[in-house]
């Protein structure tokens, strides 16, 4: 980033100039990620749906990237420029590796990449704003961590869960409901899906399960094993588990009243 920043900076994501228009500019979204610990790792997930006003741009969109081997990038807002710096990210830690010799520290990646979001201030004035959801497992505690951003890159770390995105207030009331602090990854990762399920019912930005289409959320897991991405299979069975429940109860499950 500082290498293009001295030499080519109109390569990077916040510094192209964008042509004359009138009116809002119309752009690729991605809307929902979602984000939640339990003891041992964190898992972070999206929806598939990317939108362009008020149409559906894509189906399949991917929001859900590794950063490096114990951390991961959710993206929501102008899906171009929010994947081109996602991209910018993942060369930044794994040249940082390779000059080092170590990897950058978690709290070190989080703040690295709120600087990268700081620097797409000027896009995100004009409409192309950027807010992803940075999750990841954090080798010197031994605990999964979420840290959320606003526009300007403003850094907040998350305890249990997190969501952002056009759905994400639908989404966090659902994990506030459901989360515990002794979830196990399997309950965790049902737990993600049941919150973009709602998300998806609430904010027609959102997309749910496509059972005919075969396109379920991306849910990936960060332990000290590393990243993993759930198969298509395993996310499949989730979903098509939480659809199957959703059928006795459309409202999804109920939270203990005390």
């Amino acid at each position: 980033m500082d290498f293009l920043s001295e030499h080519q900076p109109e390569l990077l994501p916040g510094r192209r100039s964008l042509p004359p228009v009138q009116g809002a500019i119309e752009a690729p979204h991605g809307t929902t990620i979602v984000a939640v610990t339990f003891p041992g790792g964190v898992v972070l997930a999206g929806d598939r749906r990317a939108t362009m006003g008020n149409v559906i741009a894509q189906r399949d969109i991917e929001k859900v990237f590794p950063a490096d081997e114990y951390s991961a990038v959710g993206i929501a807002g102008t899906a171009g420029i929010a994947v081109e710096m996602v991209k910018l990210f993942q060369l930044e830690l794994e040249h940082f590796e390779k000059v080092e010799g170590v990897q950058l520290s978690l709290e070190g990646k989080a703040n690295r990449l709120s600087t990268m979001i700081r620097s797409n201030l000027g896009m995100a004035m004009q409409g192309l704003a950027v807010v992803p959801l940075f999750a990841g497992y954090d080798v010197d505690r031994e605990k999964g961590r979420i840290f959320s951003y606003d526009v300007t890159g403003g850094r907040s770390e998350e305890h249990g869960f997190a969501a952002t995105g056009s759905g994400s207030v639908f989404a966090r009331g659902a994990m506030k409901k459901l989360y515990r602090d002794d979830l196990s990854e399997t309950e965790a990762t049902t737990l993600v899906v049941q919150a973009l399920y709602d998300a998806a019912d609430e904010d027609s930005a959102t997309g749910g399960p496509d059972v005919a289409r075969r396109i379920y959320p991306i849910v990936t897991v960060i332990t000290e094993d590393g990243f993993r991405r759930l198969t298509e299979d395993e996310s499949s069975e989730i979903a098509r588990s939480v659809l199957e429940r959703r059928l006795e109860q459309p409202d999804g499950p109920r939270a203990a009243l005390l």
